[in-house]
């Protein structure tokens, strides 16, 4: 299955795990909660989807990669200690705690959270000494002689044997014991994710052209090569970078990232196309509606492939405008919520100390994405600016509250702002494609494009946009109707072809 569904699958399995009867136990005994074997190719987001299934159930997460640890760390040191049996004393061994064991009951005290996920990577990988350890774990909730806090699940991952010549196979014994997914790299799966975690629009766009290099793997004679979801982001992140630093990031640059040297150099030759036609076609200021009407000539005239970089290169400027819209409307409606309890309250400096012990809480469970952490501080350094703003004027009570409500205003007025602007850009958007595309494949890509980023469908959801509706009824619904025409044309010719 592709990653999305096994998110879910393990999103279903925490909450039937720590779902409790009329009586306050778990309705599932925790003999019966299965550990979870995540199994796939490496690089395609096992690790990563944990922190988020983390976040979204509110729950703790320890990480260990196993192959970092030695057995002692994993399961205890031994010690002796004297004990009496019938009468008689005896020098029995027994084991400190596991430093893993530990973590989880750190983790509970730091942050509250009683209830969580050990999510244990590369565990098929471990050394030999270690892998009995391992396999108590899955089967009995143990290292050594310690146990796995109550309410605390275990997800596993591992990768394939042929990716990994590290590999140690389990037993039917243990796969008896475990919930094993099967997960394999997903293009499309991963854009849905991609648009939201901002990935730069240049391999948004490239990999919409070659979905067959978003994830390789081959063996040649010069070794292995390969490309996965982990390479494209950590370049994502690091042309980011270039671009504030002015680097121009050539082909040995994309190979650190893409180890594949044919998807690195055609990458990398992609880029400077890239560049070149968001200078020659202005496509940065498209969506203040200015272009000229030999751009929309050139582009009506320009081969199918630069005609879809040109749109991708225009729906990533869109979705800058709808992600700043949609922190900005996060901002002003949690502002908002602590600006509520200061109405009824007529304290600041106690909604003040709530809303630092409401981030702390969070941050110190690991609950909080990069935009929310940001938010978060936004708000903190905003609650305290009404704070220093009170005591410069001397005013309190009634008059306190009118004063910070008046400046509370402006934040809305920026959120209209940004919002104005984002549906400005957005119709000036429509008029260019309109000009160049007509109702065209061009345009069926570009209402995909809004449909499957994930700021983009949030800022549709919260505004009106005429044109977007009008195309969206019609150019999809034809294109889904061909779809099902030619799957019953398929299966009318295979009928045929059965019947002869």
């Amino acid at each position: 299955m592709d990653i999305k569904r096994a998110k879910q699958e393990i999103i279903d399995a925490v909450k039937a795990y720590l779902i409790r009867d009329e009586d306050g136990e778990y309705l599932i005994s925790a003999i019966r909660q299965r550990p979870v074997l995540l199994m796939g190719p490496p690089g395609i987001g096992k690790t990563q989807i944990m922190e988020q299934i983390a976040r979204e159930c509110k729950i703790g997460l320890v990480s260990y990669t196993i192959t970092h640890h030695t057995r002692q760390s994993a399961v205890g040191l031994p010690f002796i200690r004297e004990k009496k049996f019938g009468g008689e004393t005896f020098s029995v061994t027994e084991y400190t705690m596991s430093e893993i064991i530990a973590a989880v009951y750190e983790k509970m005290e730091q942050t509250g959270l009683l209830e969580g996920i050990l999510f244990i990577d590369e565990i098929n990988c471990v050394s030999e000494t270690l892998a009995p350890a391992m396999l108590q774990l899955l089967q009995c909730k143990t290292f050594g002689n310690q146990r796995v806090p109550e309410g605390w699940l275990i997800v596993a991952a591992g990768n394939p044997p042929e990716y990994n010549k590290s590999v140690r196979e389990f037993d039917t014994v243990t796969l008896d014991r475990i919930k094993l997914i099967q997960v394999e790299a997903d293009y499309r799966v991963w854009r849905e994710y991609a648009y939201r975690a901002g990935i730069h629009p240049s391999i948004l766009s490239y990999l919409e052209l070659k979905k067959e290099n978003f994830y390789r793997m081959e063996t040649t004679v010069d070794g292995k090569m390969f490309v996965t979801a982990r390479g494209w982001e950590d370049l994502s992140q690091f042309l980011y970078a270039c671009g504030r630093i002015g680097k121009k990031a050539d082909r040995e640059v994309v190979r650190q990232y893409l180890q594949h040297w044919k998807v690195a150099k055609d990458f990398a030759n992609y880029l400077e196309l890239y560049e070149k036609y968001k200078k020659d076609y202005g496509l940065e200021r498209i969506a203040e509606g200015i272009y000229t009407e030999s751009a929309i000539e050139r582009v009506k005239c320009a081969p199918f492939d630069e005609k879809l970089s040109v749109v991708g290169i225009l729906s990533g400027k869109l979705g800058e405008l709808f992600c700043r819209a949609y922190a900005e409307d996060a901002y002003v409606t949690r502002l908002f919520e602590y600006l509520k309890q200061y109405r009824e309250c007529r304290d600041l400096e106690q909604v003040i100390r709530q809303e630092q012990e409401d981030y702390e809480r969070l941050r110190k469970a690991e609950l909080l994405s990069k935009m929310e952490h940001k938010i978060w501080r936004r708000v903190t350094e905003m609650l305290e600016a009404y704070r220093l703003l009170l005591l410069k004027e001397h005013l309190e009570g009634e008059e306190a509250f009118q004063r910070v409500r008046e400046e509370f205003q402006k934040a809305v007025r920026r959120r209209e702002e940004l919002t104005e602007r984002a549906s400005e850009g957005l119709e000036h958007g429509f008029d260019f494609m309109e000009a160049a595309f007509g109702s065209s494949q061009e345009m069926v890509s570009f209402l995909t494009e809004l449909n499957t980023g994930y700021y983009s469908s949030w800022f549709l959801r919260e505004n009106d946009c005429g044109r977007y509706y009008q195309y969206n009824k019609g150019l999809l619904f034809d294109e889904r109707q061909e779809a099902i025409l030619e799957q019953l044309d398929a299966i009318e010719d295979h009928l045929e072809r059965g019947i002869k």
